[in-house]
Formats: C-alpha cells, structure tokens, sequence
C-alpha cells in the first residue's frame, strides 16, 4: 500500500468569495499572449507611455484616437477613448485591433472595409448592439481568430461568424438566444463564453457546427435543468449559478471526454441527483460547492478532484466514492473539500483512508 501523504485542515475562517479580475483576463480564460508570432504582449498602453511620442517616432499614419506602437506596428489601441463609433482611417496593416472600454454601440461593414487580415477584435465594456450589428462586418475578416465582446447589450449571438473563428466570448450581455445558424460554419471554435447572460434553453440546431468546441461556459443564465445537445467534443463545462432543479442519469450521456464540470451554486439538492449521473470515467473534476446537499453524491473512483464546500452535508457515505476496496479499487481523489458544512474529521468512518489512499488533502 502507498504511504498516504494526507492533510486534514480545520477550517474556522469563512472565505471571501469576491473574484479578482486581472488584467489579462477576458471573460473569466486569461488571454495568452505568443510571442514567437509577434502577437502584443499587453492589452493596452493606456498610461504606458506618451501618445505624442508614438506620433512623433512612428512614420505610419495613425487615427487621430489611437496609438501605434512600433514595437508591434500590426497592433491599433483605441481603448479608454470614449469613442462612440469606430475610428476612421484603420491601417491596412491592422492585425490586433483594441476597443475595449468605449461607448461603441453599432459596427458596420464600411468600419473594417480596408482592413482584410485582422486577427484579434477587443470589443468588451462597450454598447453594442445586436440591431446595429452589420453580419457581413465580421463575415468578411476570414482571417479573425479571437472576437470578445463581453459585457456589451447583445439580445443574441451574431451570426455570419467568419468560419476562421477559434474563440468567442460574449460573456455578461442580454442574451437570450442564438441566432439560427449562428455556429454552423465554426468548425474550429474551440472556445465558446456565454456566461452572465438570459439564456434559458438550447436546441438541437443552435450549436451544430461547433466540432472542436472543447471550453464552453454557460454560467449564470437562466437554465432549469441541463441543456441537451451540447458538442459531445466540451471537456470543459461551466454551468454555475443556474437554479438546476435536477441532474438525471441521462443529463450528460454524450460527452466523449468531458473532463472538468461546475455545477456550483445551482441549488442542488441530494434527492434530485440520481446516483449515476456522473458515472463517466473521463471526469478530473467535479464541482458541487455551495449547494444544498445533505449527503456526499456518488462519483466514479477515477475522480481527482471533487469540491463540495459550503453544503449541508452531515454524513461522509464511503460508497460514494469507493464501491469496493481492494488492492486495486480505491477511490483516485487527490483533493476533497467538504469544509462549510455540518460535518467534522470526528465524522470521518475509521477506515476512510483505505478507500481515498492517495489523497493529498482533505479540507473539513
């Protein structure tokens, strides 16, 4: 048997749960930056340095309310300008194009007529507007990797995406719906965000086309149960804070390597979750924190890490995480915390550590 490495913590602090936004996160997935493609290694140069100096160093033309660093002369930053529409005159050579913190409310297809290999469009913290949306704007930059649009007034996805399209963040809008087709060309959309929005159902048409979908986050919208007919391709699967009445045994059968889910603050309860509902073995980890259950759910031994803190859990059932135990059945646990709830390491059955025997810590 391996020598178990266990810590058992007490934990008497309540934790703050107020989420630190950095810089170089857009969306809740930080943006990495390659610099062996010459990408801009930073999101703004607001108060980086002086604009008239750029001016008076850079021999390219600029619009009058960006800058033009010549460190990155494919890179345009006309964030934090107050600007109500988009700027005149954009380089041709305009490659990474920053809007974010404006007051842009609509895009049409004359804004990025000249420019034809963009790559990157930052929108987010600005107005914009599904009905002042033109489509063929964005249909016709056939090069466009990434486009965020987080936290604008969009009432639903565009669409006419162009098919090069690798990640789409529209977190904390007004979404209430996908447009229909909106996603059918986006083969290599690995990235989808949609958190923070009025979504309530998706249908069987709403998300075909999306093959390499693999991080999708429906956090904070308005479902009641699982959406069916997500991409069988996700391995990541945020549904937090959407009030789930239930989790069924069928609720995520189609998942081929599904392998982190969040299921946190849905106000789930132990009785409405059937005991097979996560038996899939490509599960790493599962989190059920801050919810309502009583007793520990059934999880497949496969799992690594499972966070159940702030429940109302009173009992630590061995079951659910070992069926049998053996020299080869045990639970494959690294981190359980079941911390914030009506239980303590008094509570734990004398021969817990034969089941969860590689487990690295145990918060309670």
């Amino acid at each position: 048997m391996a020598v178990l490495h266990c810590a058992i913590l007490v934990l008497l602090c309540v934790f703050d749960t107020a989420t630190v936004v950095a810089d170089f996160d857009y969306g809740g997935v930080p943006l990495w930056i390659n610099r062996l493609v010459g990408e801009p290694s930073v999101l703004s140069m607001q108060d980086r340095m002086d604009s008239s100096w750029f001016r008076a160093n850079n021999p390219q033309a600029c619009p009058q309310q960006c800058d033009c660093p010549i460190q990155w002369p494919t890179a345009l930053y006309c964030d934090h300008r107050g600007l109500a529409d988009m700027p005149d005159h954009l380089p041709v050579t305009t490659q990474y194009l920053f809007l974010q913190s404006n007051n842009i409310s609509s895009l049409f297809s004359s804004s990025l007529a000249n420019i034809t290999g963009l790559r990157w469009l930052i929108l987010d913290h600005n107005q914009l507007q599904s009905d002042k949306l033109d489509q063929a704007t964005l249909k016709n930059q056939t090069q466009l990797c990434y486009l965020f649009a987080n936290h604008n007034l969009l009432s639903s996805v565009p669409s006419n995406l162009p098919a090069g399209l690798r990640q789409l963040r529209l977190a904390y809008n007004q979404i209430s719906s996908i447009s229909p087709g909106a996603f059918q060309d986006l083969h290599n959309l690995t990235l989808l965000l949609l958190q923070g929005n009025r979504l309530h159902t998706i249908t069987e048409g709403d998300v075909k086309g999306l093959l390499s979908l693999s991080h999708l986050d429906l956090s904070g919208n308005l479902f009641s149960s699982v959406p069916g007919h997500l991409p069988p391709s996700v391995q990541q699967l945020y549904l937090s804070n959407n009030s789930l009445s239930r989790l069924d045994e069928d609720s995520f059968v189609g998942f081929l390597n599904l392998k982190y889910l969040r299921l946190n603050h849905c106000g789930l309860q132990s009785h409405s979750i059937h005991p097979e509902v996560f038996n899939f073995s490509s599960l790493v980890e599962l989190d059920l924190s801050h919810n309502k259950l009583t007793t520990t759910p059934t999880v497949p031994t496969t799992l690594q890490y499972l966070y159940l803190e702030a429940n109302e859990i009173q009992e630590f059932n061995m079951t659910s995480f070992c069926r049998e135990v053996g020299p080869l059945s045990y639970s494959r646990l690294k981190i359980l915390r079941l911390d914030g709830n009506k239980m303590s390491h008094q509570h734990l059955p004398p021969d817990w550590v034969f089941c969860l025997r590689v487990l690295h810590s145990i918060y309670i």
